[in-house]
């Protein structure tokens, strides 16, 4: 039976794709492609002994043009294109030149040509770009001043379970500190893996996230469990305003790479597909935005380490200190005020502003404003930890 009438040059580079991905025997390639069985042993036994430029027809044009790219070049990119079939010709040539910088290795566009003819060039799907943000988050100047936190879409493996993607990136060197697959997005599972990440790569300056949990939470300052222990470790919680994921965008755009792994059948398999798409993620793949570099040789650890005992929060003078009790209360001017159940047997600090009004906050995350006259606090406003106007 004859190959399908799409591209017969297409139709053999996908088969070899499959059989080398090692999911598919010989017999079930031959059912799926519509071919013989000889034919695909055929074909198979060529790309062994040839490369990929052993599936094309044999022609009877000149085999030498003056400047045509060394045959063998050309064999090598098609072959780097098929072990990494979601890559364009940058990188494909970014992660050749790391292996081989000997070879002289061709320009960009002659690399997408030589792609293109191999039929694996795919149209590229327009996107509607997102204007970049502008607000004062923490200085991105170099590694750990800034990571982002997330969790990818929750979606249904095979055993019916949901995975929940907990991903945390450096956001100078895009470097990918963690991807595991959690089984919910709770503190209980979420608070290890940070530990682990902490304990791993040291202390950032500043975590972005959105305003879910366990992150953040409707207490006062949107505090949370998590970021209270963020806090006392003097991290900078720093909060996206709901409805814009263009804040965290270079997270998010890490996270459509992700896409790229199937769901599995459950969570132990799930991670196992992770843990080489952040290797290959960290060390493979080149970035434009780092002068084509991969993220893995721009990132540095921490200089700041994890403690080996978590430090008391401690404030300055001039500042007046109240415990929250465990019901979250504490005793202000012979008054209880409700603060936060989160913050129970926590110090706050109260700093005058004026007559009337004391700044609230814990450690150095403002909580919001508490009028002497009402004995009402208004919760801080701003999503970077400043009170909004």
């Amino acid at each position: 039976m004859p190959w399908k009438q799409t591209s017969a040059m297409d139709q053999r580079i996908q088969l070899i794709a499959d059989w080398l991905s090692g999911d598919y025997t010989k017999t079930e390639l031959s059912r799926i492609y519509g071919i013989s069985r000889p034919t695909a042993d055929k074909w198979i036994e060529r790309y062994d002994k040839g490369g990929p430029e052993a599936l094309k027809e044999l022609s009877r044009a000149p085999h030498r043009h003056p400047n045509q790219t060394a045959e063998e070049l050309r064999a090598m990119i098609v072959e780097a294109k098929l072990r990494h079939q979601k890559w364009g010709p940058k990188k494909v040539l970014d992660c050749l030149y790391r292996e081989q910088p000997q070879l002289k290795w061709p320009a960009d566009s002659t690399a997408g040509e030589i792609l293109k003819r191999a039929g694996l060039v795919q149209p590229r799907r327009r996107r509607r770009r997102v204007a970049p943000y502008s607000q004062p988050f923490s200085e991105c100047g170099g590694p750990n001043q800034s990571w982002s936190a997330d969790f990818k879409g929750d979606f249904r493996l095979g055993n019916g379970r949901r995975c929940y993607p907990l991903t945390v990136s450096d956001n100078f060197s895009r470097y990918l500190l963690l991807c595991r697959a959690l089984q919910r997005p709770s503190n209980e599972e979420v608070q290890p893996w940070f530990e682990w990440v902490f304990r791993e790569y040291g202390l950032p300056e500043a975590i972005r996230t959105d305003n879910g949990a366990p992150f953040a939470s409707l207490a006062v300052g949107g505090i949370s469990q998590l970021s209270k222990w963020w806090i006392k470790l003097g991290i900078k919680p720093e909060r996206i305003r709901p409805g814009k994921p263009a804040q965290n965008g270079r997270h998010e755009r890490m996270h459509r790479t992700l896409e790229e792994v199937p769901p599995q059948g459950d969570l132990d398999a799930q991670q196992r597909q992770y843990d080489p798409f952040q290797e290959e993620y960290n060390w493979e793949r080149s970035h434009e935005a780092l002068q084509r570099k991969t993220p893995g040789s721009v990132y540095g650890s921490s200089p700041r380490s994890y403690p080996v005992k978590l430090p008391e929060v401690d404030y300055e003078s001039g500042i007046t200190v109240r415990h929250v009790r465990h019901n979250g209360e504490i005793k202000w001017r012979g008054q209880f005020l409700y603060v936060s159940e989160v913050l129970a047997k926590e110090p706050v600090g109260l700093k005058p502003i004026d007559e009337d009004n004391w700044e609230l906050r814990y450690s150095f995350h403002v909580l919001g404003i508490l009028n002497e006259r009402t004995k009402n606090i208004t919760p801080a406003k701003d999503w970077h930890g400043k009170l909004s106007e």
